[in-house]
């Protein structure tokens, strides 16, 4: 009877290793290794915050508005976040998405203030944050780009026959991946109420 249960275990982990089991653990672990390098460059993203916005404040104190919301978006960012065994969930990735689509649109805006102060593009400190800056976005662009390559190849693998009879016997879903469309959405600045605040003065 052992003997039988053996060969049965055998037969069956020969025919998962046909029908591409092994190659949708490989997939997986690239899939989660992805998402951590967009996770690391996110929060690169979000570490140069607070230097950059004490730096602009040093040269344009009346700019309150846009530091508010750039501290709301980097907050709400750390509020949100997904770890590697809640991928599966989209509605968690859009909405972090829409968090880091947020505190993008606000830096944005930041470096729009930025321009109105001749001395602040001066300056050394700020010239180093904006080139930092400039850099994590392109490492963010990089490390999303590599993601979505990866749950793509993941996605293609358990939908292709025959490993899709294998990703339905343990229950594999298709990945979630990031999408243009919420781009779109998050365009939208957050809103923010400054109730009895001054206006801010002339130049």
């Amino acid at each position: 009877m052992k003997t039988l249960h053996l060969l049965l275990l055998i037969l069956f982990a020969s025919i998962l290793t046909g029908c591409g089991y092994n190659d949708m653990q490989r997939q997986d672990e690239a899939v989660k290794a992805a998402w951590s390098e967009v996770v690391n460059q996110y929060q690169r993203r979000a570490d140069l915050v607070p230097n950059l916005v004490n730096t602009v404040k040093g040269y344009a104190q009346h700019e309150e508005k846009v530091f508010v919301e750039v501290t709301n978006a980097r907050a709400k960012v750390g509020s949100v976040q997904i770890n590697s065994d809640s991928l599966n969930d989209p509605q968690k990735l859009q909405q972090f998405q829409a968090a880091q689509g947020e505190l993008s649109s606000a830096l944005s805006r930041l470096m729009v203030v930025s321009e109105r102060y001749p001395e602040l593009k001066a300056d050394g400190l700020f010239q180093n944050l904006q080139a930092q800056l400039e850099g994590t976005e392109n490492r963010v662009t990089v490390a999303r780009n590599r993601y979505v390559q990866a749950v793509q190849q993941y996605n293609t693998l358990i939908r292709t026959f025959p490993n899709n009879l294998t990703a339905m016997a343990l229950s594999y879903e298709v990945k979630p991946n990031f999408s243009v469309e919420n781009e779109k959405e998050i365009s939208t600045a957050p809103a923010v109420d400054f109730g009895n605040s001054k206006a801010p003065a002339t130049q």
